[in-house]
């Protein structure tokens, strides 16, 4: 295993391309944006579980304005178990500390600025994805969603499992790079790496602005 050597960027990509795992999915007609647990857990460093995802949380914020400007409906998701824990099961048995978002704990709030408006959809889930156990999906079908435009925390857990069943269940995940964030710079590049690959698209912040001030500039936003 010694002899083993990693290849580098360039020989990477090489190599998904030379597998066939290039191909690029187009935005359709009708987005949403779907932010992924903007819990004060990854914020507050008096938490097991902050991240030192701060610039993550300033990008949210940045592309929730964008979203609202082109007037298109918003999701955000949180977290949140019984006292006991017992409607996480395996999940909650694997990753105790978990235990954050049991009802009543602060760090299962909303981020400053990140919370979904009277008009917007909450989500409250118990395991990663944000369509397992929800009614998410019906609402997006039934109101002509196409696509999705993911951020969120974290990159490797809740975000990456989100967009794994959103093209499971037929809408184009476009993760924003920048407005996704993770413990580990490493860990959350791999796993935007494997989603731009095999998932969806990956997005710079400033194309999925761009795509927002064009939609709303048409007067294509859907509330």
């Amino acid at each position: 295993m010694s002899g083993l050597r990693r290849p580098g960027p360039a020989a990477r990509e090489e190599d998904y391309e030379r597998a066939g795992l290039d191909g690029h999915l187009a935005p359709g007609s009708s987005p949403a944006l779907l932010l992924v647990d903007p819990a004060r857990a990854y914020v507050d460093p008096e938490c097991p579980l902050y991240a030192g995802v701060e610039p993550a949380v300033e990008a949210m914020r940045v592309l929730l304005a964008a979203a609202r400007g082109a007037g298109i409906r918003v999701v955000v998701t949180r977290v949140r178990f019984r006292p006991d824990g017992g409607d996480g099961g395996v999940f909650f048995r694997k990753v105790p500390t978990l235990r954050v978002f049991a009802e009543g704990s602060p760090y299962g709030d909303f981020i400053d600025g990140l919370a979904p408006a009277a008009d917007e959809l909450t989500v409250t889930k118990q395991y990663p994805s944000a369509f397992f156990g929800t009614a998410l999906a019906a609402y997006l079908t039934a109101n002509r969603v196409d696509t999705l435009l993911i951020g969120g925390l974290t990159t490797s857990g809740c975000v990456r499992a989100t967009a794994l069943d959103a093209m499971q269940h037929g809408f184009v995940p476009v993760v924003v790079e920048e407005a996704a964030g993770d413990r580990d710079p490493d860990v959350h590049a791999a796993n935007l790496f494997d989603i731009r690959h095999k998932i969806g698209e990956v997005w710079p912040l400033e194309r999925v602005t761009g795509y927002l001030d064009r939609r709303g500039g048409t007067g294509q936003g859907a509330r």
